[in-house]
């Protein structure tokens, strides 16, 4: 029987029984129809159909082995494994060498969280089942539970070697090569299998993500070009060629691919953002303001989109308008390291400097502990005054980057600010020893400071 033709039972099957339901009239199914029904509703999410079906076919068939099957299956699925297992007992002492026995003792063992029980009764049913394929799967599947990948990977290219189709088992074998950083073995039986089945376009684009993970983008087109043209529908395949295409500053390509994209589907915020980004790369910023500003508009809870107004803004050197969209960003992600430190960058460019301080503060409560954000976060303090809580800063940067010229030619002048004469003079002293060409930092951030005599004369000791 075809598989069409199967469909086409099973809908009738489904109707009728509906149909017997809303008119209170009994009509006869075979134990094979009703297994579909009860697993269609199961599948579904409709229990209580299910339960009814079930209740309806072991009324008309009570010794059918496989509607026992499915009960034990629904009462798994309801937790209830003591019920489920006494059920089984049941049914092995009839069926001892029925494989679907075995099968749902391991989903009883793996729901228990008994994984290597569940191993064994799948390996059981493996000496029964016509369906290798499928068991190997669930094997690989248990294997992943207890975080075997190797063993997980090895039954998954089992069950591929019995059904080159399954495609569920191809994608779990490229994701323990992934998880276990194996790119180029990966590669290797990607090769093997495509050599065995050229026309499976998810085998080429799987072979092209593990290139783009190596950065082997040239590569990575090429496998996604075969996926495409395999499968011109494909809408992974174009977009993961666009994103290679861009690695490789192949603007142009990049926007055409990420426009199919868009014709196969409804345009999504992703490809509207790489596209702006592209035409941005491309100096076409009347293009690329388009595109953001269509991001924004497809979604305006996306804070990546904001930033990239922002950052736009911010190369344009319109900090006005850079402000009001970082705001934006702010208002979706406030605890976002990075957009606090874009608020205070622009806001110190505004002159905001009370807002400019507020930024880097959160920027270090979220996270930052670059030096940058420490030196901008100082800098803003001293411009405010606030001198003692700026040589503070400095200091919790110098535990973390210690013997930093930035650093220590900050607390000099800093410190002298304050008439901490002793401590200034201490660190001029080490810093003009180890850092001597950076001096100009003293020099360009206090220049009164530089033209005192304490530092001038401390110079003339050093034969500057």
């Amino acid at each position: 029987m075809n598989k069409g033709h199967e469909e086409e039972e099973n809908s009738l099957s489904l109707s009728k029984f509906e149909s017997m339901l809303k008119t209170n009239k009994v009509f006869f199914f075979d134990s094979e129809e009703f297994e579909d029904i009860i697993l269609h509703y199961m599948d579904t999410g409709r229990i209580n159909l299910a339960k009814k079906a079930l209740k309806l076919g072991l009324e008309q068939h009570p010794k059918s082995t496989g509607l026992r099957l499915v009960q034990v299956e629904m009462l798994v699925f309801e937790d209830r494994l003591d019920h489920a297992e006494k059920l089984l007992n049941e049914l092995y002492a009839i069926e001892p060498t029925n494989e679907e026995v075995f099968v749902q003792r391991a989903n009883i063992c793996s729901k228990r969280d008994q994984h290597d029980q569940a191993i064994e009764n799948l390996k059981l049913a493996l000496k029964y089942t016509d369906d290798e394929a499928d068991i190997y799967s669930m094997i690989g599947m248990e294997y992943l539970f207890m975080d075997n990948l190797e063993l997980a990977k090895e039954n998954f290219i089992k069950c591929l070697e019995q059904d080159e189709e399954d495609y569920s088992a191809l994608y779990n074998v490229v994701y323990c090569f992934d998880f276990l950083d194996q790119n180029e073995e990966a590669i290797k039986y990607l090769d093997q299998f495509i050599n065995k089945n050229p026309f499976s376009e998810v085998a080429w684009h799987q072979l092209g993500r593990q290139y783009y993970a190596l950065k082997n983008y040239e590569k990575a087109v090429w496998a996604f070009d075969y996926a495409c043209l395999i499968d011109e529908d494909f809408l992974g395949a174009h977009l993961e060629k666009a994103k290679s295409l861009e690695k490789l500053d192949r603007y142009e390509e990049a926007i055409a691919c990420y426009q199919v994209t868009m014709e196969l589907d409804d345009p999504t915020s992703f490809a509207l953002l790489r596209i702006g980004k592209c035409y941005e790369k491309l100096g076409n910023q009347e293009e690329a303001l388009i595109f953001y500003l269509k991001t924004i508009h497809e979604d305006p809870l996306l804070d990546k989109a904001w930033m990239a107004l922002t950052n736009f803004y911010i190369r344009q050197k319109n900090y006005q308008k850079a402000l009001y969209y970082v705001n934006k960003a702010l208002g979706i992600d406030n605890e976002n390291a990075m957009y606090w430190r874009r608020y205070a960058n622009i806001s110190q460019f505004l002159n905001f400097y009370e807002e400019a301080e507020v930024g880097y503060r959160k920027a270090h409560e979220f996270g930052d502990n670059e030096l940058d954000n420490f030196l901008c976060w100082s800098d803003v303090l001293y411009v405010l005054g606030e001198n003692p809580a700026a040589i503070e800063i400095l200091k919790k940067a110098s535990s973390l980057y210690p013997d930093e010229a930035e650093i220590e030619y900050r607390l000099i002048g800093l410190h002298l600010t304050i008439d901490e004469e002793e401590t200034a003079l201490a660190l001029l002293h080490h810093a003009l020893t180890h850092y001597f060409d950076k001096k100009y930092i003293l020099h360009d951030m206090f220049p009164f400071i530089w033209e005192e005599k304490i530092i001038q004369n401390t110079l003339k000791n050093y034969n500057l």
